[in-house]
């Protein structure tokens, strides 16, 4: 049985120096690092990242390395260069303002790129060191996008997953990247990729469609012959953690030290790591605003500030910090008194104790950020909250706001009403609290961080039985030989035959030639054993078939399905089918004709198909991501579907498709072998429909329900030939 590889920018193991210069390894308190424990601890699995330190020489990152291997852990070293370069540079200062809406902020250095791509080249080399093609890997975060891609590349077959931390951007946004082609490529490289929220999988997917120009359906995309799921998954926290380190006595200890000291008050707390998306400034200045409006809470209630130290020698953190700095003193000064101070400032970190004791004091939680991913501190002061009071006011930035719908949510850019917002959490009854409270508590202890981690690994784990299922196997020359065996011992044959990439080479022009001797010899000796029963199911329109061969003693479906003709009858339709519904659908479709030079419209009886083969490169595939994103929206209350093939895009009716047609035959005709081939997505309703012992063959692809595949129509030929 496979491993689990888990592999992240940092280990959940911070390695540093002691005053004696020797190494000391200090476990991370994370949430990810609570939540995988039980992953990466078991058996062989293994967790590779960063330790956050910088070795001085060969036998420091050695023994460093060693220590960490018996804790499951294998590091990946770094140089100071490479650390300023791509963690400090294009992580920190390209991709984090970028992601969270502040791209004014964004640096696009090639220096940067440079040293991301190499990093990212140096965590597959180390991943790729200690990986089997049956491991499952789990990559995390913006740090390491392009690594899943680099992974498939070295092995096709491994199972992996990826997870965005923090949030994924609008279009519009994420376009402004010089290198988005690259990153999404990479990401592209999983199996399955997380995202917290549905907004970020939505930016995500809508990115891909008019970046990559790859469509989706309902979360699925196909890229180079996998599909590819997306989902969201927000992420919990390891609640009874910080329900019991709340209950605990060291906590209950510091408590009433620090009640004794701030004295009857009411408390307002605010925690957040020194970053511009946390909007500290702002919520400094809602405070201001809130003892302007509302004077008679002087003295009555303060603001407990923690803000953890962040990159504070970057010039731009820096500032940042001058500025808040600058904002509480102001604030003070403006309002305070002998023996009250309006805002408690602490620009440090604390212990998980002093935190739930500032958890538990606290009547009510500020967390309003401008932008997050999804910001743990709400569920942290949620979980602490024992006696089932206070009340949290939450930005609906923050992806936890799409759970804790039962918190006071705010736009932090209005800040008046985060202003009324603080008033109105004030003055709460303590059964309003109590009954808000236990509805967001119930939700954390079911959706907890140990919830998130088995859901995705659940759900990866389908994701990777499901690519095995839809693995053909090569028709190589023992599969060859069975089939061609059964077909030989069969009296009642019934042969499914799709035209263009399958019989003939694909050719999305409607009047192209028809096929050439050699397919009409191919066909002609297929038909001369009575035994044969041949049809030819198609896209294509029924005139065209007919035109093309109906010399033939064979049988055909035209338009996916939507017209049938058995073998001396007139051309039938499948299912009672209106096309009034193209008078509505053409006037859009000639839009994009109209805008887009060189494509045109082909019209059949019961469908409508845009082809853009002409179109130049790159404006097409555009076009094509517009058409099919407008088709798409109006057919879901016309009972239409939208099929995409190579180099077009057709609509037709929902009701049909070749497995229905192709079911006709194998119920209304007796039969001992089936054969049906095909090369595109509506052939694999042909092959989902028929029996599990028939021949499936699925041309150029091998990712299929098909039992088999080939390469190209000349390998079909050949095939056909020996059943000759």
């Amino acid at each position: 049985m496979g491993r689990t590889i888990i592999v992240s920018n940092r280990l959940p193991v911070k390695v540093a120096k002691d005053e004696n210069g020797k190494l000391r390894y200090k476990s991370s308190e994370g949430g990810l690092a609570t939540g995988l424990g039980s992953v990466y601890k078991d058996g062989d699995n293994i967790w590779v990242g960063w330790p956050g330190f910088h070795f001085d020489n060969e036998e420091e990152e050695k023994e460093a390395a060693a220590k960490l291997k018996l804790e499951n852990m294998k590091p990946v070293a770094l140089t100071e260069e490479e650390i300023e370069l791509y963690y400090e540079g294009f992580s920190n200062e390209t991709l984090w303002p970028t992601f969270h809406y502040f791209n004014q902020n964004a640096l696009y250095k090639k220096s940067y790129w440079q040293a991301y791509e190499e990093v990212n080249h140096k965590f597959c080399k180390e991943v790729v060191e200690v990986a089997n093609p049956d491991d499952t890997i789990w990559v995390h975060d913006y740090q390491l996008l392009l690594l899943p891609g680099l992974i498939r590349e070295k092995l096709p077959s491994v199972s992996i997953g990826f997870f965005l931390h923090i949030p994924f951007p609008s279009f519009e946004v994420f376009r402004l990247l010089p290198w988005r082609r690259q990153l999404l490529d990479g990401v592209l490289g999983s199996d399955l990729i997380g995202f917290h929220t549905y907004d970020d999988m939505r930016h995500f997917l809508s990115a891909v469609s008019r970046i990559c120009f790859i469509s989706n359906q309902h979360g699925q995309l196909n890229k180079d012959g996998r599909t590819v799921e997306v989902d969201s998954f927000p992420m919990g926290i390891d609640y009874e953690k910080y329900a019991n380190s709340s209950a605990s006595p060291q906590t209950l200890s510091r408590e009433v030290k620090f009640r004794t000291s701030l004295g009857a008050q009411k408390l307002m707390l605010s925690i957040d790591r020194l970053d511009y998306s946390k909007g500290i400034p702002a919520r400094l200045e809602i405070f201001d605003l809130f003892f302007q409006k509302y004077p008679e809470y002087l003295g009555k209630v303060s603001l407990m500030m923690v803000v953890v130290p962040s990159r504070d020698n970057v010039e731009q953190y820096r500032g940042l910090k001058e500025e808040i700095d600058l904002l509480v003193g102001r604030i003070n000064g403006k309002y305070g008194a002998v023996n009250w101070t309006p805002i408690h400032y602490f620009y440090r970190s604390f212990p998980l104790s002093d935190l739930s004791a500032y958890y538990r004091m606290a009547d009510v939680a500020l967390v309003t950020p401008m932008r997050d991913g999804m910001n743990l501190v709400c569920k942290e002061y949620v979980a602490s909250r024992l006696d089932k009071q206070g009340v949290l006011i939450l930005s609906e930035m923050a992806g936890a706001s799409k759970e804790l719908s039962e918190a006071i949510i705010v736009n932090p850019n209005d800040k008046h009403q985060v202003r009324d917002a603080i008033k109105r959490a004030l003055e709460m009854t303590e059964e309003e609290q109590i009954r808000h409270m236990e509805i967001m508590q119930a939700s954390l202890k079911k959706y907890n961080i140990h919830h998130w981690v088995k859901l995705f690994m659940d759900r990866l784990h389908d994701v990777f039985v499901k690519q095995k299922e839809m693995t053909t196997k090569l028709l190589d020359s023992t599969a060859e030989k069975t089939l061609i065996e059964s077909f030989r011992k069969s009296d009642k044959k019934l042969l499914f035959l799709d035209y263009d990439g399958t019989l003939a080479p694909f050719n999305t022009d409607p009047t192209q030639a028809g096929p050439d001797e050699e397919l009409h010899e191919i066909i002609k000796g297929l038909t001369k054993n009575k035994k044969n029963n041949v049809v030819v199911i198609s896209g294509r329109d029924r005139n065209t078939l007919e035109n093309w061969l109906g010399q033939h003693d064979i049988e055909f479906v035209a338009e996916h399905g939507v017209w049938i003709k058995h073998k001396g009858k007139a051309w039938e339709t499948s299912d009672k089918l209106d096309n009034s519904w193209k008078d509505d659908i053409r006037p859009i479709m000639e839009i994009y004709v109209n805008k887009t030079p060189g494509s045109f419209i082909e019209e059949k009886d019961y469908s409508l198909v845009w082809h853009f083969r002409k179109v130049e490169t790159g404006l097409g595939e555009l076009r094509s991501r517009e058409i099919i994103s407008h088709l798409k929206y109006l057919a879901v209350n016309m009972n239409l579907q939208v099929l995409e093939g190579s180099m077009v895009v057709e609509i037709k009716n929902l009701e049909v498709n070749k497995g229905k047609a192709a079911m006709k035959w194998v119920q209304e005709k007796a039969n001992d072998f089936i054969l049906a081939i095909g090369d595109d997505a509506t052939d694999e309703d042909t092959f989902k429909a028929l029996p599990d012992q028939a021949f499936t063959i699925k041309v150029g692809d091998i990712h299929s329900a098909a039992r088999f595949s080939l390469m190209e129509p000349k390998q079909v030929r050949n095939l056909l030939k020996q059943l000759i």
